[in-house]
């Protein structure tokens, strides 16, 4: 499967721009992730319909060591001035146990598990020799078989957040055979 998500990306000289400058600009060992990797492969089931544009590119790495939102501000305007998109949003997830209430978390992996939806998770960044690496705790099934299901901590702490989510993207909307598993 990651092979197909890094055939995509090389097809889409936009997202190899991004991941380039991630890699060059951005936060050591940071992937890209989200709404960037979901929103493009479930774009591709629906060849009739013309993609939407991002929204926002959101950049995660985890750095125990320098939690400071500072950081992340820079990594932005450094990124931004490599490739003025406005669109940069780089997170720490070393400090994001902050915003549930959770005790500290140990990883990115740890982090990617408190997050929405299970398809959200997956994460790419591009290598030096031009490689894809990947991040993806709850694998890569929910992305190949176009689902969104709620993960077991958004399930368990905040199941009214998934269904506020999923109303607001407007996901139904944009991809109308998307399967969407609460339980």
């Amino acid at each position: 499967m990651h092979q197909r998500v890094a055939a995509l990306m090389m097809t889409d000289p936009f997202a190899m721009q991004v991941l380039a400058a991630v890699r060059d600009h951005g936060p050591q060992g940071a992937y890209v992730a989200a709404g960037f990797v979901r929103n493009r492969f479930w774009d591709a089931l629906y060849p009739e319909k013309p993609p939407l544009p991002d929204a926002d590119i959101d950049v995660v790495y985890f750095d125990a060591c320098n939690r400071g939102k500072a950081a992340d501000i820079t990594f932005e305007t450094n990124l931004d001035k490599h490739m003025p998109t406005g669109l940069w949003q780089v997170r720490n997830q070393a400090r994001m146990h902050k915003f549930g209430g959770y005790p500290p978390f140990d990883s990115l992996d740890h982090v990617l598990r408190h997050w929405a939806e299970t398809a959200t998770t997956v994460g790419l960044r591009l290598t030096a020799r031009n490689d894809f690496e990947f991040v993806a705790p709850f694998g890569f099934d929910d992305l190949r078989y176009h689902i969104l299901r709620i993960t077991p901590m958004m399930k368990q702490h905040d199941r009214q957040g998934f269904d506020a989510r999923l109303d607001a993207k407007g996901w139904l909307t944009r991809w109308p055979n998307l399967e969407v598993i609460r339980d």
